[in-house]
């Protein structure tokens, strides 16, 4: 099987390339890639050892932020890497002051995952969420790092549960210790004789409770909502926007902020002729009419304080591969509406059993959630306290860990 799976990555590699040619995310991929060994030789001090973060996105990287930022803060004579599999998360968070070295994580390989382990040198790896790379979860545990994963979570359709999962199960054995969101995960690692396992939760609990508590004032979007209700869909995409800009129609008393997950020029402009009238954040900070009813972000990094100024919160992503941050909304007090595919995502059923999240698939479920949730004041304040309830998964995993430093 092993040969299968490094035929599989050989193939990926040559995919991503061709696809550089004419992709800007393959192009950075690759371009990120073609001189990293030479980008660790200057950046890292070849003395010292390291703790290596590993992240597959911008999304966990906010996941696993919690648990980075404190160890730092407990051991500032730490350094600490940050690997990125995704130019998504690279890109942003490439100049991230608390590493000592921010890197593109290269293909897994067996000579690439001996060569970059050596020159990074980790003490400790601690991944979130997944990402299961069998020639780095070797190498390390034939090092004898010892290898973590944080917020993880498994469902029994995954290949680790199966019966031609063999291979995929001995990755996982390679894991020193699994820190994961919900009972199902703890008793299907069991169920395959992994006992290496303790139900924490989600470290993202602590993430955007954290963000809640710590406002960064935008003025001029501020002053765009003034004292009117206002409608935020965060990381949108095209099938989420049509529906909004039917419901922007309808409910000419609200302000409406449509932050979409894609901010290319292409995407806004596709954005704007759904709705003629939108200004973009950029226009806005050069003068535009603040009295517009809808704003579109046309940057990256604002949504998680954008939502300080919210009233309900709908969340992109559910029309494609799975929805995105709920809990960055509901951690400010806003219930959440998002399409039908969120059945990867504990905290998305959760919201909806306990009233603080509606999922949609047509506009008439749109307007209805929207009217829903104008009438029940308490579904937001059910949401705040959602979130507030499941903070200290950091706390737990440090606990366990600390004997590591």
């Amino acid at each position: 099987m092993l040969w299968l799976y490094n035929i599989g990555i050989s193939f990926y590699g040559i995919v991503v390339g061709v696809f550089s040619l004419f992709n800007v995310k393959a192009r950075l991929f690759i371009k990120g890639r073609s001189t990293l060994f030479n980008q660790i030789e200057k950046t890292l001090d070849p003395s010292t050892t390291n703790i290596w973060f590993h992240f597959a996105s911008l999304g966990e990287f906010e996941q696993g932020r919690p648990v980075l930022e404190k160890i730092k803060e407990l051991h500032p004579n730490k350094n600490i890497v940050v690997t990125f599999f995704s130019p998504s998360g690279y890109e942003i968070r490439k100049n991230y002051s608390l590493a000592a070295g921010v890197f593109y994580l290269p293909l897994d390989t067996a000579a690439n995952a001996k060569k970059f382990i050596a020159a990074i040198k980790p003490e400790i790896a601690i991944f979130t969420k997944y990402e299961f790379w069998y020639h780095y979860f070797n190498v390390l545990n034939q090092q004898k790092i010892p290898l973590y994963i944080i917020s993880g979570i498994f469902r029994a359709d995954q290949p680790f549960f199966k019966w031609y999962g063999s291979f995929h199960r001995k990755i996982l054995s390679f894991v020193t210790h699994f820190f994961v969101q919900n009972r199902e995960s703890v008793d299907l690692l069991k169920s395959i004789q992994l006992e290496n396992v303790s139900l924490s939760g989600d470290t993202r609990f602590d993430r955007v409770a954290e963000n809640a508590q710590s406002l960064k004032n935008i003025k001029e979007v501020a002053d765009f909502c003034g004292p009117n209700p206002v409608f935020i869909a965060g990381s949108s995409w095209p099938a989420d926007e049509r529906l909004i800009a039917e419901l922007i129609l309808q409910h000419p008393d609200w302000k409406f902020i449509i932050a979409p997950h894609e901010t290319d020029a292409a995407h806004i402009d596709e954005i704007k002729k759904l709705i003629p009238a939108a200004i973009t954040h950029s226009a806005l900070l050069k003068g535009a009419d603040k009295t517009a009813q809808t704003l579109i972000i046309d940057n990256i990094g604002m949504l998680s304080s954008l939502y300080q100024y919210g009233t309900i919160a709908y969340i992109g992503g559910g029309f494609g591969v799975g929805i995105h941050n709920t809990l960055e909304a509901a951690a400010f007090g806003l219930p959440v509406i998002f399409g039908p595919k969120y059945d990867k995502f504990q905290e998305a059923k959760d919201l909806i059993k306990i009233g603080a999240a509606i999922s949609i698939e047509t506009e008439n479920d749109l307007s209805t959630a929207f009217l829903q949730f104008q009438k029940n004041a308490a579904a937001g304040k059910i949401a705040q306290k959602y979130v507030q309830d499941k903070t200290g998964s950091t706390r737990q995993i440090l606990k366990y860990i600390a004997n590591n430093f």
